[in-house]
């Protein structure tokens, strides 16, 4: 076992696993939203449903950072 790597249980090894996905597909509609923005007419609603899921994504993305680094009382 590598001392330099904390050990992680399996539910945080599955946080981390979630997070990162999450993290991918926040990327991915970023990438989209600035993909459709470019477009000569670009589809207003569409737009604002992936910003919609973005955002919730971005929620779900900090609730699992919080639960992996809790808050440390100074």
């Amino acid at each position: 076992m590598n001392d330099d790597e904390p050990f992680l249980t399996e539910e945080e090894q599955a946080l981390h696993a979630r997070l990162k996905l999450l993290q991918l597909e926040h990327a991915d509609l970023d990438a989209s939203i600035e993909a459709l923005s470019r477009m000569p007419v670009p589809d207003q609603l569409m737009i604002a449903r992936l910003k919609r899921k973005k955002l919730l994504l971005r929620d779900e993305i900090t609730k699992i950072e919080d639960r992996i680094l809790p808050d440390i009382i100074a």
